[in-house]
C-alpha cells in the first residue's frame, strides 16, 4: 500500500511538473530566446528558383554569346560553329524574303546565339538585331521555326533650346539635338522662316518625342511644338489635326504652311540677292539679275517651292539646265543652273510642293555650283525673299475653340522653358 501511494505521487509530481513547464513555456521562450522562432517537427520546402527566360528560352542551363557580323562573314560561317547542319543553313537560305533575307545581314549589325552547354555548343537560337527595334528569331530543334518580334519602344518628351551664334545645326547639335531634330524644325518653319537669313541672337524652344529601347536611343519622334525667335519676332509653331491630317499654326490659328516655301533648298547661303545692276561674274558687266543665287554643293537637291505644272526643263543658253513651273494664274518659279533633272520632271508634269525637281550644278554661265532662284508674279519678276505668301488651311470655326484649348495648353509649356 505505501509503495503504491508513493507510485502515484511521483505520477501526480511529473504530472504537476509538465503542466507547470506547458504554462510557463511562452514565457520562459521569450525570456531566453527573445523574438527568434521556434519551429518544431516542420519541414522547410524552398520554392524552386525563377527560372531566366530570354526571348522566349529558358536558358539557366545554356550560354548566350553576343556578337556582331564581321566584314565578309556570311550567316553559314556563323551557324556552323553552333553545330547547325548544312540541311538547315539550306533551309534558312530560302526562306521568303518578307521573313528573312540572308544577303540583308549588315557589317557591325549585333546578333545573339544561344547555345547547349554541351562539346559542340549547339545552337538552340540565333537572334538577329536589324536595328534597335526589330529582330529576327530562328529556333533550332527537330525543325526550324523564324519569326520576327520587337522590342517596347518607349517615347520619352524632351526639350531643347538655343541661342543661334553660327548656324542652326551646331546650336542644336549643342543643345543636345541631333540632325534630325534640325531637318524637322526646319521644316515645321519652311514657309515662315528663312534660315538661309537667320542672324546671331535668334533663339529657339522646342518641345519633340524621343523613342528609347531598353535605355537606348531609336531615334527622334515628332515635334510638338515649338518657338521661335526671328529677327526678335516670335514665332509659336502648335501641331493640331482638324481632320485634314496633322499641321502647324500659330498663336491666332493660322497655318504656318503657305503657299509657297520660302527657298528652294536647304542649308546653304545666299551668294547674290534680287538687283537690277549686278557685275555678273563670267561677263564682267553690268546687268539685271532678278533672282536670287544660292551657293550650295553640287548635287544638292532643289525642291519646288509650290504645288504647280512644268512648264519648261530644259537647256536654257546662260542659264544652262532650266525647270520653270507655273503655280497658278499669278506665280511662275524657275530653277537655273541644275546639274541634272528629278525623276519625271518634264514638260507638263504636275509637281508638289517640296518635290525633288533637279540638283544644284553650274551648267551655262557659272564661275561654281548653285541655284539660280526666280519668282514671277502676274508675268512680273519680283524678289523672291520679299514673297508673303497667304497662310493655307487656317484653323475652321467649328474646332477653333478645341484648337485654342490646345494652343494654351502648348504655350504654357513653352513659355515655361528657360532659355540656357
Amino acid at each position: 500500500m505505501k509503495k503504491r501511494l508513493i507510485i502515484i505521487g511521483v505520477i501526480i509530481l511529473f504530472a504537476v511538473t509538465a503542466i507547470f513547464i506547458f504554462q510557463n513555456y511562452k514565457t520562459w521562450q521569450a525570456r531566453y530566446l527573445g523574438d527568434k522562432e521556434i519551429i518544431e517537427d516542420t519541414i522547410m520546402i524552398q520554392p524552386p528558383p525563377t527560372p531566366t527566360i530570354f526571348y522566349g528560352f529558358q536558358i539557366d542551363s545554356m550560354e548566350v554569346v553576343d556578337n556582331v557580323i564581321r566584314r565578309n562573314e556570311n550567316l553559314s560561317e556563323i551557324l556552323s560553329e553552333y553545330n547547325i547542319s548544312p540541311a538547315t543553313i539550306a533551309e534558312i537560305n530560302v526562306l521568303p524574303r518578307d521573313v528573312f533575307n540572308v544577303r540583308h545581314l549588315r557589317v557591325r549589325k549585333p546578333y545573339t546565339i544561344i547555345h547547349y552547354r554541351d562539346s559542340l555548343k549547339t545552337a538552340r537560337a540565333f537572334i538577329y538585331h536589324p536595328d534597335l527595334v526589330n529582330y529576327v528569331v530562328m529556333e533550332f530543334g527537330d525543325s526550324l521555326h523564324v519569326y520576327k518580334g520587337q522590342h517596347k519602344v518607349d517615347t520619352l518628351v524632351k526639350t531643347a533650346t538655343g541661342v543661334i551664334e553660327t548656324s542652326l545645326y551646331n546650336t542644336v547639335k549643342d543643345a543636345g539635338g541631333s540632325p534630325v531634330l534640325v531637318n524637322e524644325l526646319a521644316d515645321v518653319y519652311a514657309w515662315e522662316i528663312d534660315f538661309f537669313g537667320l542672324q546671331k541672337g535668334d533663339a529657339f524652344k522646342v518641345i519633340y518625342e524621343k523613342y528609347e529601347v531598353n535605355g537606348e536611343n531609336a531615334g527622334m519622334g515628332k515635334i510638338q511644338a515649338a518657338w521661335f525667335k526671328h529677327m526678335d519676332k516670335p514665332h509659336y509653331a502648335i501641331k493640331y489635326d482638324q481632320g485634314d491630317g496633322v499641321e502647324f499654326f500659330d498663336t491666332e490659328g493660322k497655318s504656318l504652311r503657305k503657299t509657297f516655301l520660302k527657298a528652294p533648298l536647304r542649308f546653304s547661303r545666299i551668294s547674290s540677292k534680287f538687283s537690277y545692276s549686278r557685275m555678273h561674274p563670267v561677263l564682267r558687266i553690268r546687268r539685271p539679275h532678278t533672282g536670287v543665287d544660292y551657293a550650295a554643293p553640287t548635287g544638292t537637291p532643289v525642291v519646288s517651292v509650290g504645288d504647280g505644272t512644268v512648264t519648261f526643263a530644259h537647256y536654257k543658253g546662260g542659264g544652262g539646265n532650266t525647270v520653270k513651273i507655273r503655280h497658278n494664274s499669278n506665280y511662275v518659279t524657275a530653277y537655273l543652273h541644275l546639274s541634272r533633272y528629278g525623276k519625271g520632271i518634264k514638260k507638263g508634269a504636275k509637281v508638289k510642293q517640296g518635290q525633288v525637281i533637279g540638283y544644284v550644278g553650274r551648267t551655262g554661265l557659272a564661275t561654281g555650283p548653285h541655284l539660280d532662284f526666280r519668282f514671277w508674279k502676274n508675268g512680273k519678276a519680283v524678289d523672291p525673299l520679299k514673297i508673303d505668301p497667304p497662310s493655307a488651311n487656317p484653323i475652321r470655326d467649328d474646332v477653333r475653340e478645341d484648337y485654342m484649348k490646345v494652343r494654351d495648353i502648348w504655350k504654357d509649356k513653352l513659355d515655361a522653358i528657360g532659355m540656357e
